[in-house]
């Protein structure tokens, strides 16, 4: 039987075939399709890619221009709250302290966005970013944690409030400030740590100067709290809050060098009661006489200066650089003078520190009409003086004493720039013109960590004292100049060699002068009228060894011993006449951590001083 559907066809098999050809051109366009398809997705996921990119790098673009805006705000508006704070303008010091709050605390919101700590992780590009977070935190830090609470600190921290008429110190407020203080100087502390732990960006110089503006102005914040903070505690038990205080004050004259600056001229004794002082005793150095009991401050201190008795005699009384020697050889020479008065401390000054005084309290007029004034005391002190009296030095004493009395008279009346006096001070203070010594041994303790106490440190960090005491009993020291290079090699191995070199030039010039100015007290070897004779001290890093000693060129004999901790090497220069002469010291000195030191001698001239020794 036949089948029923065999005469039937599909609707595929009624078409004509397709040919070969046909399928791949077909195959071909839906290819086509497809790839123009794929290529209208990519450009258009590129081109949303790109918006984004473009929209996040503008809206970073914008955030870092906010953030240092924002910062800008900040710091100025810190400076206007230590300008009010001086001032004693409290409530403009509350404002601007809440608005440099305010704009810090924007910049440190800025830069805890999810954006900003997206591009700050990213390697090298991000480098900018993270630094420039981490430098808001601690601006943020600063305006929070030290900016508002010193404001309530108020008044203790303005000069013109502290200093009131009279010369009298308020110290109340200071003593009450005392524990705000003592906090923002612990805070300014660790923010000064974690300032100087920011790491520096990659590539960014904008950012990278920010960050050492912000670490050096940190560690000053830091210096000058901490300072504030010691003053408060020391200043009200040393200025009389808890009773009257005596101190001796010495007037250094520099024009003969001794180790604390120069040799004692004259003296006072100050009487502080509740904030006021005055001077009720000023006396030429000669009353405290050259035969006095002697003190015992040690025998290194005997091997080192015992031969010229230096706690009998008040002209050697200051031979040491190290300034608690001399204030306890004072007090000692006053108790035996005053025949039983023990002073709480001693004071030593000199004509610098004075002329920067005169400067802001204005000059003084002398008995006879002449005015002394800040560019001319030092002149008429250290110089003109010698030639006016040269034939009587009673009166040249007297002379010299009382412009010292009238100079601490006049800061004891009324002071039209309270805060120019501090900065005048503090200048007289960093140059070591300034000291104190308390006999009080708390207060020393503390006042030992400050340039006040102008001591000679015993950390065994690398350090090159230079001293110069004047070993022809003239007055020459006002001419001469001085420049003092300390240099080491690298810190590979325990120890490393080291040279210090101090040149010294006499200018004195040409002409005659009276023989109490250029002329020798002791000249055996018949040298030259206007020689200047030098003993040149070298107080070394801890465990230094001398290899040798040049004089001029020459190999020279040196005398040694031990201050505090570290080896003391001395030769002596002769220095004739608008000469120069090199004493050069060669060492051997451990390889010690820490940074290199060298105290300047505070003398007449500004000494130069170049260090090229690397920190270990």
């Amino acid at each position: 039987m036949s089948n029923p559907t065999s005469g039937l066809k599909s609707d595929d098999e009624s078409e004509s075939p397709e040919s070969a050809s046909e399928t791949t051109l077909r195959i071909r366009r839906r290819s086509r399709v497809k790839t123009s398809h794929l290529r209208r997705n990519i450009l258009a996921g590129f081109g949303v890619f790109t918006l984004v990119i473009v929209a996040f790098g503008a809206w970073m673009g914008y955030s870092a221009i906010t953030t240092k805006g924002n910062l800008e705000s900040a710091r100025d508006h810190a400076q206007s709250t230590k300008t009010a704070l001086l001032a004693g303008d409290t409530e403009a010091a509350e404002r601007s302290a809440a608005d440099a709050d305010k704009y810090a605390a924007m910049a440190y919101s800025e830069t805890q966005s999810l954006p900003w700590s997206i591009v700050s992780a990213i390697p090298v590009l991000g480098s900018p970013f993270d630094t420039t977070t981490q430098m808001t935190d601690v601006v943020h830090g600063l305006t929070k944690e030290i900016l508002i609470p010193a404001v309530d600190a108020g008044t203790a921290l303005a000069p013109d409030e502290l200093i009131q008429s009279g010369g009298r110190i308020a110290l109340e407020p200071l003593r009450e400030a005392t524990p705000v203080l003592e906090q923002t100087a612990t805070a300014a502390a660790q923010l000064s740590a974690r300032a100087a732990a920011i790491p520096e960006a990659s590539f960014v110089s904008a950012v990278n100067d920010a960050r050492t503006s912000l670490v050096d102005q940190t560690t000053e914040l830091t210096n000058l709290l901490e300072n504030t903070a010691l003053a408060s505690r020391l200043a009200p038990a040393m200025l009389g809050a808890d009773g009257p205080r005596n101190y001796f004050i010495g007037f250094q004259t520099n024009a003969e060098a001794r180790g604390t600056g120069g040799l004692l001229g004259g003296y006072g004794v100050v009487r502080v009661d509740n904030g006021t002082a005055r001077v009720d005793t000023l006396g030429r150095s000669t009353e405290l006489g050259v035969d006095n009991s002697p003190i015992d401050l040690g025998p290194d201190f005997a091997n080192l200066y015992g031969m010229s008795r230096p706690t009998t005699d008040f002209r050697n009384s200051n031979l040491s650089s190290h300034f608690p020697y001399a204030a306890q050889i004072w007090q000692s020479l006053w108790l035996q003078e005053s025949k039983g008065e023990v002073v709480d401390g001693a004071i030593a000054t000199d004509p610098i520190a004075l002329s920067y005084i005169l400067k802001v309290v204005g000059p003084i007029t002398m008995p006879d009409g002449e005015r002394v004034t800040a560019d001319n005391v030092v002149e008429l002190t250290e110089s003109t003086a010698y030639t006016r009296f040269a034939d009587n030095n009673s009166a040249r004493k007297q002379y010299l004493q009382n412009i010292a009395g009238l100079v601490v008279e006049k800061m004891s009346g009324n002071i039209s720039s309270p805060s120019a006096l501090l900065d005048a001070l503090g200048r007289g203070v960093s140059e070591g013109r300034i000291a104190v010594w308390s006999a009080h041994p708390e207060e020393q303790e503390l006042l030992a960590a400050t340039p006040l106490a102008h001591t000679v440190p015993t950390d065994a960090a690398p350090f090159a004292g230079v001293v110069i005491n004047n070993q022809a009993g003239n007055k020459l020291d006002y001419y001469l100049t001085r420049s003092i290079h300390y240099t080491a090699d690298s810190c590979e191995g325990d120890t490393r060699n080291s040279t210090v070199t101090v040149s010294l030039t006499n200018n004195t010039p040409a002409g005659d002068l009276p023989d109490y100015v250029d002329g020798i007290v002791a000249n055996p070897r018949n040298l030259p009228q206007g020689t200047n004779m030098a003993a040149v001290s070298l107080l070394a890093t801890q465990g230094a060894k001398l290899d040798s000693v040049g004089v001029d060129g020459k190999i020279s004999f040196s005398a040694s011993g031990k201050e505090l901790g570290h080896p003391v090497f001395m030769a002596l220069a002769e220095v004739p006449k608008g000469q120069t002469v090199d004493v050069v010291f060669k060492l051997t000195e451990p390889t010690s951590p820490g940074e290199a030191r060298v105290p300047v001698q505070p003398l007449v001239d500004d000494a130069v001083v170049t260090i090229d020794v690397p920190t270990c």
